[in-house]
């Protein structure tokens, strides 16, 4: 590390963020309005995501992967964001699935999905919330029972990003009705076998990148080497999952921002008002000032979350601190910035609209913002500090 928290990049690193930003100038930004619109998606991109690395960041280079620190893959997120928050998310999360078969999974089951996954061949997604289910995970119903050496499955998940196309999931289910936390079990499902029902697309035509959706498991049978996370383990796997995914997030967000900025900043050289550029202004420099700051606070607090996640030290507090103020930063200051820009600023060839609803996004997904407050209210307690 150097200047405070941020991080200094290895050579190994840099090569993969060099190639990101090659990635995301030639195949994100000339498309991104237009996927908006629901033209063409984040699926037609993933052979060049592929070719750039993007689907195996933190993967172990034996397995084809980069063997990134986590605190390049958040930056790298970052970087995609900045261009377009669900191919993102989308993308992220494929690549979540192929790590966490190549360190959890068996290596037969490895050998079965990490390379298509890398590939781009096929996609992957983490299926936790239902219908009735959100940020109280340990109340989720979908149900698994044993039924010989396999398990069945029934049960329906909504809300998941990559759910119109994925078919390598790592789907969490309860095997002890009424268990709770320990009864919670992970098996990876395969989108193309017999008892998996996908559901409709569920997100906005702001946000279509993430794909999102839901599906149906009617009797579907999952193999013995397909149970990822045992009862008891997976409760636990699956929120050191959510921390890191609170802490990309964060940074997907402090990218949005400072993407906006940019685009601010250029406009107020362009365009003037009263015969003066813009910058001329107190109050538009002063908007785009207290975006500065504030995108600069939220990057310290995503360097301190990544820094524990790097350690493999709990991570849970310094992830809530990062999500819960990097998206409140991000709806602030993206309106804002917009309508510094006037009228102009809702022209589709602007990030504004999209990383709005992008912003919004972000302060549910991985606990919403309520959650994450009420999870540092505890923190505060047991630390002998009143809230």
């Amino acid at each position: 590390m150097s200047d405070g928290l941020q991080p200094t990049w290895s050579a190994h690193e840099q090569v993969s963020i060099d190639a990101a930003a090659a990635f995301v100038d030639a195949h994100v930004r000339p498309h991104a309005a237009k996927w908006a619109q629901g033209v063409g998606g984040s699926h037609d991109v993933l052979k060049a995501a592929s070719d750039a690395g993007l689907l195996g960041l933190q993967v172990a280079v034996p397995l084809g992967g980069k063997g990134l620190s986590f605190s390049c893959k958040s930056h790298i997120a970052g970087m995609l964001a900045g261009a377009d928050f669900g191919l993102a998310m989308s993308l992220i999360n494929t690549h979540n699935i192929a790590q966490d078969l190549s360190v959890h999974g068996a290596p037969d089951l490895a050998m079965r999905y990490v390379p298509d996954l890398l590939a781009g061949r096929r996609t992957g997604c983490t299926a936790l919330t239902e219908p009735g289910v959100g940020s109280d995970f340990s109340a989720i119903t979908t149900r698994a029972q044993r039924v010989g050496d396999a398990w069945q499955i029934d049960g329906e998940k909504a809300w998941i990003i990559n759910a119109t196309h994925a078919d390598v999931i790592v789907l969490y289910a309860q095997t002890e009705p009424g268990g709770g936390a320990q009864g919670i079990a992970a098996f990876v499902i395969d989108g193309q076998r017999d008892g998996f029902v996908r559901g409709l697309r569920s997100d906005t035509t702001a946000t279509r990148g993430l794909n999102s959706g839901g599906f149906t498991l009617q009797g579907y049978q999952a193999h013995a080497d397909e149970l990822l996370y045992p009862p008891g383990q997976a409760f636990k796997a699956a929120m050191n999952s959510i921390n890191g995914a609170r802490t990309y997030v964060a940074s997907m967000c402090c990218a949005m921002v400072a993407e906006c900025l940019r685009v601010a900043n250029v406009y107020g050289d362009e365009r003037h008002s009263f015969g003066q550029p813009l910058h001329s202004h107190q109050g538009w420099r002063w908007a785009l000032a207290d975006a500065a700051v504030d995108v600069a606070a939220a990057r310290q607090l995503v360097a301190l979350a990544c820094d524990s996640l790097n350690r493999n030290v709990d991570a849970q507090t310094s992830a809530a601190h990062a999500k819960v103020f990097a998206t409140r930063m991000a709806g602030r200051h993206i309106a804002a910035l917009m309508h510094a820009m006037g009228a102009e600023g809702l022209r589709e060839e602007y990030p504004f609209m999209r990383h709005l609803a992008g912003a919004q996004v972000a302060s549910l997904t991985d606990g919403s913002t309520e959650m994450l407050l009420e999870r540092i209210a505890k923190d505060l307690r047991r630390s002998g500090v009143t809230p």
